[in-house]
């Protein structure tokens, strides 16, 4: 869209043309349909049914809102379909808000003198990406102002902050890597557990999500798919 304003310059009025670019707003391409089109996929007996929902995102996105708004038209599709990707497999289609049988698991590095464990507490993973140790929670609670390291419980009782840990880890150690293509974006997540042979299965599922979202928002996912 054009539009011709008027300006003073050294006294005199000179037109010139603006050219205003209209984009898409997060809320535009995270529509009602497509989060629905997901969460709806999971079983009604799910946790994650009554917790997980597009307005808890929306309202964490305030708090990141770099997130598929920074590039061209293209390329916000592509970074929202490559993070629902990774949500949709993390979690099953919005199901599980705690990792299966993750308390019996040991996610505590005692080495990490910045963010020490409380050994009362368990940091195995919560929320759309599974957000798993002590040197995730502590720093992931001080950007989102929860206690990450007292009260990692947090990530699964609030969906607002659940999304945000998530939307923190995409934006810390993703994101950096979107432009590698959808492969780098797993090896990010989840790299030594499933890239290079580990696990071809789970790394065909999060390509499968990542292309099937890019059809829904009509766009190419581009190169680079596995790792």
């Amino acid at each position: 869209m054009r539009k011709i304003v008027n300006i003073p310059v050294s006294g005199l009025w000179v037109a010139i043309t603006l050219v205003m670019v209209s984009g898409q707003g997060i809320s535009d391409i995270v529509t009602a349909e497509f989060f629905d089109s997901i969460i709806n996929q999971a079983d009604d007996s799910c946790e994650g049914k009554n917790f997980y929902s597009r307005d808890a995102f929306l309202d964490a996105h305030n708090s990141y809102p770099q997130f598929g708004t920074n590039g061209n038209q293209d390329d916000n599709k592509r970074e929202v379909a490559a993070a629902f990707a990774h949500f949709t497999h993390e979690t099953g289609h919005f199901c599980y808000i705690e990792e299966i049988d993750g308390a019996s698991r040991d996610y505590c590095d005692e080495t990490n003198t910045q963010y020490p464990c409380n050994p009362d507490k368990g940091y195995y993973g919560r929320g759309p990406i599974q957000l798993s140790w002590n040197f995730n929670y502590g720093p992931a609670g001080e950007s989102n102002d929860f206690d990450g390291l007292n009260a990692p419980e947090t990530v699964a009782n609030d969906p607002v902050v659940s999304f945000k840990t998530a939307l923190w880890y995409w934006t810390q150690f993703v994101r950096p890597v979107l432009d590698q293509g959808f492969g780098a974006t797993i090896r990010a997540i989840n790299g030594q557990l499933e890239c290079d042979g580990a696990n071809p299965d789970t790394v065909q599922a999060r390509v499968n999500y990542y292309t099937q979202y890019c059809s829904q928002l009509g766009v190419d996912p581009g190169d680079n798919l596995d790792c």
